[in-house]
């Protein structure tokens, strides 16, 4: 047998070198052009955002961000988002069960409803929220300028990403686990725990994450409904807003860099308990 024989050909070796994790040509070349449009739309922005401020050092910084308007901005708008995560979670898991378990009869227009907060400028959002729940509310409930406003808006606008994305994983999740459970003598609630939670864990973590994501940077559908009162339903998008147009650049990037930093520790709490929940199941 050759020496040719026994050696490994060109195209196999570098098959195997990429799948022992070296990168190709082609892998490496991928990752420089994914990694350059990734930090042209997301790292630079968010860098220039930190950078802009710190610029008036840490005393400014502190000072934008427990100045007592902003600060009460940001307990609203951080607590009142965390609030609706929770009912997300719940509500939005309970729906994707629904849709994709049972059939029944308006079940199409259903799925399609769910997505008009997708499709809805949030600012028609804020006026059909307005008409409904407003002073001229035809149901006879006045929410406006209240913190509830503030909460039914936040529920309005991220009801869909839950739902989303733990409706596709259920889809395709194999039954047959669930079956051999239950035949074993498991209750419904214990399958749900042990089985099946476990493995739309991670849809869960991700809806949630863009929930509260989507929760803490709303403008739009807030405008007409909660008033934008200072100390009572002034959110922090409102305040960044105010702070930019009062030419104060640097106390806006400061709010905004807090609420990348609060989200930042969210998404990556969802992350360690939603590794925890599917280790346990």
């Amino acid at each position: 047998m050759t020496s040719a024989t026994l050696a490994p050909a060109p195209t196999a070796l570098k098959r195997r070198r990429g799948r022992d994790g070296r990168l190709t040509r082609t892998s490496g070349l991928g990752l420089g052009i994914a990694m350059l449009w990734f930090s042209l739309l997301v790292l630079i922005p968010l860098a220039a955002v930190v950078t802009t401020a710190v610029t008036g050092g840490w005393s400014g910084f502190w000072d934008a961000v427990t100045n007592e308007q902003t600060a009460a901005a940001i307990r609203l708008t951080v607590g009142t988002a965390f609030l609706v995560t929770l009912v997300n979670i719940v509500m939005g898991t309970l729906i994707a069960w629904v849709l994709v378990r049972d059939r029944f009869f308006g079940q199409r227009a259903l799925e399609v409803l769910i997505d008009i907060p997708f499709a809805l400028p949030t600012i028609v959002a804020g006026l059909v929220l307005l008409s409904l729940y407003g002073p001229d509310s035809p149901l006879g409930v006045d929410i406006a300028n209240t913190r509830i406003a503030v909460f039914l808006a936040f529920l309005f606008v991220t009801l869909p990403f839950i739902v989303r994305t733990v409706q596709p994983v259920l889809a395709e999740l194999d039954r047959d686990a669930e079956d051999a459970a239950a035949s074993l003598g498991a209750s419904r609630l214990t399958t749900f725990r042990r089985i099946t939670l476990p493995s739309i864990a991670p849809a869960i973590a991700a809806g949630a994450a863009l929930s509260f994501a989507r929760g803490v940077s709303e403008y739009g559908s807030l405008v007409l409904l909660s008033g934008n009162l200072p100390m009572r339903t002034e959110v922090t998008s409102v305040r960044i807003l105010s702070s930019i147009e009062n030419d104060n650049l640097p106390g806006a990037a400061a709010v905004a860099t807090v609420l990348l930093a609060i989200s930042f520790v969210v998404i990556v709490a969802l992350d360690i308990i939603q590794r925890r929940v599917v280790r346990r199941g």
